[in-house]
């Protein structure tokens, strides 16, 4: 990834300077390449979603999306390499509501990982819950500045 100014390192998914059919239709119909719960980006509005996932700092790119840690489920691979035993059985469930003591929702859990025997019968889980930075209200301008000509746009300073 380059920097040469651009704040924005990826948006729907694909660099800023990917000017490909499949970059410019995940920009046109605002796309999750990333496991979301919907094929489309949510993040701060369904309507207009911010679209940034990643964003340039000290040029490097740094995940600004929750979403974008889930990309190829390397993120469970990871987290299940540090809760189980080498050779373990896993598998993982994602948005896993959690009750309070009244059986009221307190949230939903991001990803929980569970582990199980030859048999199927659970024997472990951990539950894994994806922060990142948020940081709408500082990148929403150069985003929409960039999605009104990405091709142009796309080294923007």
């Amino acid at each position: 990834m380059t920097h040469r100014g651009q704040p924005l390192a990826e948006v729907f998914g694909h660099l800023t300077t990917d000017q490909t059919d499949t970059a410019k239709r995940y920009h046109s119909h605002r796309l999750c390449p990333f496991n979301n719960k919907v094929p489309n980006c949510t993040k701060d509005k369904a309507k207009n979603p911010l679209g940034v996932c990643s964003i340039y700092h000290e040029n490097e790119p740094v995940i600004t999306c929750p979403i974008r840690f889930r990309q190829d489920w390397i993120i469970a691979d990871h987290a299940a390499a540090f809760l189980f035993d080498e050779g373990t059985r896993w598998t993982s469930l994602t948005e896993v509501r959690l009750n309070d003591a009244n059986g009221k929702s307190a949230g939903n859990i991001d990803v929980v990982l569970v582990a199980y025997d030859e048999t199927g019968k659970v024997i472990d889980f951990g539950a894994l819950e994806i922060q990142a930075v948020y940081i709408s209200g500082n990148v929403r301008e150069p985003f929409e500045y960039y999605m009104g000509d990405p091709q142009s746009r796309a080294s923007m300073d």
